[in-house]
């Protein structure tokens, strides 16, 4: 069993920056692929970035491609998401996901492994 703990949301001005992090509790993570969505108040479930096993590749999502940077270390068993240039758009919770076989993208439809979420805030 996986667990996954998030921590690093809060609430910050537009234009601020934010890093999340995610720790897992599996001696297994550095064979998961990692990644983040988010969800807002009355909006549905939206990926915003992943990342493959060996860091190698990275998935982001447009609304925030340019912006935010995912990133791990596996030594840590730790994912991170550095956000910077936020937007008030960005306000959501965010959660941590862990796939054991399948890349975490845009298209990604099965989960293996959830964190419980974090809250982010940006203000206008």
């Amino acid at each position: 069993q996986v667990q996954l703990v998030e921590s690093g949301g809060g609430l910050v001005q537009a234009g601020g920056s934010l890093r999340l992090s995610c720790v897992s509790s599996g001696r297994t993570f550095p064979w998961y692929a990692m990644g983040w969505f988010r969800q807002a108040p009355g909006k549905e479930h939206e990926f915003v970035s992943g990342i493959s096993w060996n860091a190698l590749s990275t998935y982001y999502a447009d609304s925030v491609k340019g912006r935010f940077i995912i990133s791990r270390d596996n030594a840590k068993n730790t994912v991170y998401l550095q956000m910077n240039g936020l937007k008030p758009e960005d306000t959501a919770v965010y959660y941590c996901a862990a796939n054991q076989f399948q890349q975490i993208t845009l298209t990604t439809r099965r989960i293996d492994y959830w964190g419980q979420g974090t809250q982010v805030t940006v203000s206008s």
